[in-house]
């Protein structure tokens, strides 16, 4: 992880040993690298640069205000699934316009919330959706802008838990009947079409099933100009996996290059909504071991930090390393000198 190193067997991040911050703060808590935030950010940008596009932070990954507000004043527009999301977006300094709303679920008060505070599209899941943001955006005297989400049917190549682009999936309207319900978009006057939005799952390491993905989203939008529907961007989701382990991760410029070379000539706009690549390497939970437990098959660690504050491991039989905030050496130094047992 970058902006975290360890000196003389301590860890530190961005210079600041972490076991100062522990005795200041308490444990359980969460530090984050400001650095490691803007760095992956940059990536993308730089992968991007001389192109329409617009980086799109997935809120759903870390919802953290201090870290929104990073990304707010990096200028990243916002990806949400929920009108607490788009809340927090904006207590953190957020740009509403600057807001894409995924998710199944929609209320009628998260989508008027929504078009009140102006947000940039909705990506519509599903036909009921589709009806129900007209009837609320004409009960506002409004026009609801709009970009279906599509269904590929791609396989991603990760955990099931988190693929979301094949056809057994709940997420999107299958790209076989999308086109039909554009047609449908395109006679509501409350409707302001604007592209396509496509997410086949998050933790990818392999970038052939989003260049896949995205093929199929050019060949859409070529049907629907040929229909008189004009887009004017294509959203093509995020997923970028990092390294928990051995993972072999491919830079950002990599994972995005055949992407792009589908999309060469095109002239929409490109929105991304990157989440776990942007913050996943970016912090650290600090614990205390409290309790040695020995058992019969195995020894245990009782910490004061639980599932509630890290759920992926019990959720996937996830990896996450574990590292020593001091070493055993100097612990165990410091306890003779006062004359205390080691715990």
């Amino acid at each position: 992880m970058k902006h975290f190193e360890t000196r003389d067997g301590a860890l530190f991040a961005e210079g600041v040993a972490l076991e100062r911050v522990a005795a200041e703060f308490g444990t359980p808590t969460f530090v984050y690298s400001r650095a490691a935030l803007s760095d992956a950010y940059a990536g993308y940008a730089a992968a991007l640069a001389g192109r329409d596009a617009m980086v799109c932070y997935a809120v759903k990954s870390n919802s953290n205000l201090a870290i929104l507000n990073v990304f707010a004043r990096l200028g990243t527009g916002f990806d949400i699934v929920s009108g607490g999301e788009l809340a927090r977006v904006i207590a953190a300094g957020g740009d509403p316009a600057k807001v894409v709303f995924s998710g199944v679920g929609k209320t009628r008060g998260e989508m008027r919330a929504a078009l009140e505070h102006g947000i940039y599209c909705f990506n519509v899941e599903s036909e009921p959706e589709l009806y129900r943001l007209a009837e609320v955006a004409a009960d506002l005297g409004v026009r609801a802008p709009v970009a279906l989400r599509v269904n590929p049917d791609v396989d991603p190549k990760t955990h099931p838990y988190i693929s979301t682009g094949l056809k057994c999936n709940k997420f999107g309207v299958p790209i076989p009947g999308a086109r039909a319900l554009y047609r449908q978009a395109a006679r509501m006057p409350q409707i302001d079409i604007r592209g396509i939005a496509c997410h086949i799952g998050s933790q990818l390491l392999d970038p052939a099933p989003v260049a896949e993905a995205a093929a199929k989203v050019v060949a859409l939008a070529e049907a629907l100009n040929r229909d008189g529907i004009e887009l004017r961007h294509l959203d093509l989701g995020g997923g970028l996996g990092i390294r928990y382990d051995d993972e072999a991760v491919p830079a950002t410029r990599d994972y995005l290059a055949p992407l792009l070379g589908v999309l060469a000539g095109r002239t929409e706009r490109l929105l991304l909504e990157p989440g776990r690549s942007l913050v996943g390497n970016a912090g650290v939970l600090l614990s205390k071991v409290e309790y040695l437990k020995h058992g019969e098959d195995r020894n245990f660690a009782i910490i004061d930090a639980a599932m509630n504050d890290l759920a992926r491991p019990a959720l996937y039989d996830a990896y996450h390393r574990i590292a020593e905030v001091r070493p055993r050496a100097r612990r165990a130094l410091r306890c003779r000198r006062a004359g205390l047992r080691e715990r």
